[in-house]
């Protein structure tokens, strides 16, 4: 139904990012609290919505019904964070985001151009969780705490070996742990299986310690 492939660097790709500088520039200006919460419910609607997508293409299956990208828990974390304030949650959509999810919107895992559904599922999620991450320490002032980025690297840590195990169990790949992306990425300078995933852990941790870096000169 869907056939126009999707291509990095394209027109739907700009006009996407376009409309996420958009938004994020109404956020900033209003901060109305209405608002925040219209953006966290889209955030984590995306979530069910991209399972819908997949079901309406007869593709739904265990490697993409279930909530356990690094992306799904930054978008589950940056709802809380816009609906409840929540320290935590503020922190792993800040690091997560844009350690993770903006590199996502860099080189889209994306096969379908728009105006599929998947399309904008992804949009919509990657997109909603960039502008939040970036909302909630520059409008809401919930900064990093202290030990901020040895935390959300410890909870990296976590997530990696807890999805693993669902893996390996389930013989799926969230996360990319088992298999790199089918697009270019990042992850594609990081060497073969499984010696990225050392390398995807060191690249966390660098972004993780650069992303603190303005905070702890506050915070000192």
């Amino acid at each position: 139904m869907f056939a126009t492939q999707f291509h990095a660097f394209g027109t739907s790709h700009f006009a996407a990012l376009a409309v996420a500088a958009l938004v994020a520039i109404v956020m900033f200006a209003a901060r109305s609290r209405c608002l925040e919460l219209v953006l966290a419910t889209a955030v984590f609607a995306s979530e069910p919505l991209s399972v819908l997508a997949h079901w309406l293409a007869g593709d739904l299956m265990l490697n993409n019904g279930l909530p356990l990208h690094l992306c799904d828990v930054a978008a589950i974390a940056g709802a809380l964070a816009l609906w409840k304030k929540i320290p935590l949650a503020c922190e792993l959509v800040y690091f997560f985001g844009l350690a993770g999810t903006l590199q996502g919107l860099i080189t889209p895992n994306l096969l379908e151009d728009f105006p599929s559904p998947r399309f904008c599922v992804f949009f919509l999620n990657h997109c909603g969780i960039v502008i939040t991450a970036i909302y909630v320490v520059g409008a809401m002032g919930m900064r990093p705490r202290a030990g901020a980025a040895a935390r959300m690297l410890g909870c990296i840590l976590c997530y990696a070996l807890v999805v693993g195990l669902i893996n390996a169990a389930l013989h799926t790949n969230y996360g990319f742990l088992c298999a790199k992306p089918p697009v270019a990425s990042l992850i594609d300078a990081l060497g073969p299986w499984p010696w990225y995933i050392g390398g995807m852990i060191g690249l966390a941790a660098t972004f993780f310690m650069i992303l603190d870096l303005p905070f702890a000169w506050r915070r000192r």
